[in-house]
């Protein structure tokens, strides 16, 4: 089986967000158990297996896998997945890829800009916005003061893909956060599956696993709801093109074009992209049993 190393919201190899691209043949499909055990040996936050469509090279078929599941939707993959289309299968310079998940179906366009250089924007579609939670102890939750959360934005529940509780701070919080316990259950309770702090004046974010043992270099799927989340208060204009940092303080500094089209709590249309270097290629010599 054929895979791809590419670096995803960079510009340059050895930063921005690894992933693994993988082409999964039709003819010997893999079990998610075995994805999931390919995903683990090579150890990136996640890893993508592509299956084309029998009825045209411009729609694929894409299973995302992190280390521990298989996820509804993700950002940084179908960006990394949707560029390696395009150096396989691409022949214009501009392109745009029909990425079908579990849970719903995407469109990718993707720009060649030069030998391993792609750009690439991701439609996320729609976000959906479920409450803004009173929780007294949030700041906590992250090693924070009160005082670090932001006094005008509230924290609040929406989606683009997965959903997340964005958590607005303010001054060098960003850079002191730390989660302190584990928020799978503290998160659910609020409707949200992961959490995402956002320093709103900065432009920048922050995301781990709800452990906190590991945090992400670059959430797209994050970034999506950040960027409904400016947009819906007035941080950023209808439609104006924004780019969101993250990763700087795990030493893997990345950047994520980002914008929303819509008014307050109707925004139709959430984008992502960003930049990708190709990295490596190489085959599995053995897949799991």
């Amino acid at each position: 089986m054929r895979y791809l190393h590419v670096d995803v919201f960079s510009s340059q190899p050895y930063s921005g967000n690894s992933l693994t691209v993988f082409l999964n043949p039709a003819a010997a499909p893999l079990s998610g158990r075995q994805m999931i055990r390919v995903t683990q040996e090579m150890r990136h936050f996640e890893s993508v297996f592509l299956t084309q469509d029998a009825s045209t090279d411009r729609r694929w078929h894409a299973r995302v896998f992190d280390l521990v599941e298989e996820l509804d939707f993700a950002g940084h993959p179908l960006i990394g997945a949707a560029c390696v289309l395009h150096a396989l299968h691409g022949v214009e310079d501009t392109e745009t890829w029909c990425l079908a998940l579990k849970a719903r179906t995407v469109d990718v366009t993707t720009r060649r800009r030069a030998e391993g250089r792609y750009t690439a924007v991701l439609d996320q579609g729609p976000a959906a916005f479920f409450g803004e939670p009173d929780i007294p102890e949030l700041a906590a939750w992250f090693s924070l003061e009160a005082d670090d959360l932001h006094p005008c934005l509230p924290p609040e529940v929406l989606s683009t893909g997965l959903r997340y509780l964005i958590v607005p701070v303010q001054g060098d919080a960003l850079e002191r956060a730390r989660i302190a316990q584990d928020l799978e259950a503290l998160l659910a309770a609020r409707g949200a599956q992961f959490a995402y702090l956002l320093d709103a004046a900065a432009l920048e974010g922050r995301h781990w696993t709800n452990d906190g043992n590991l945090e992400d270099v670059a959430t797209g799927s994050g970034a999506g709801c950040a960027a409904a989340y400016l947009r819906r208060h007035g941080r950023i204009g209808d439609g104006e093109v924004v780019t969101l940092h993250q990763g700087r303080l795990t030493g893997r500094a990345s950047e994520m074009v980002i914008s929303a089209h819509g008014e307050g709590g109707d925004i139709r249309s959430v984008t992502v992209g960003g930049e990708v270097a190709f990295v490596a290629e190489g085959h599995l010599r053995e897949l799991p049993a």
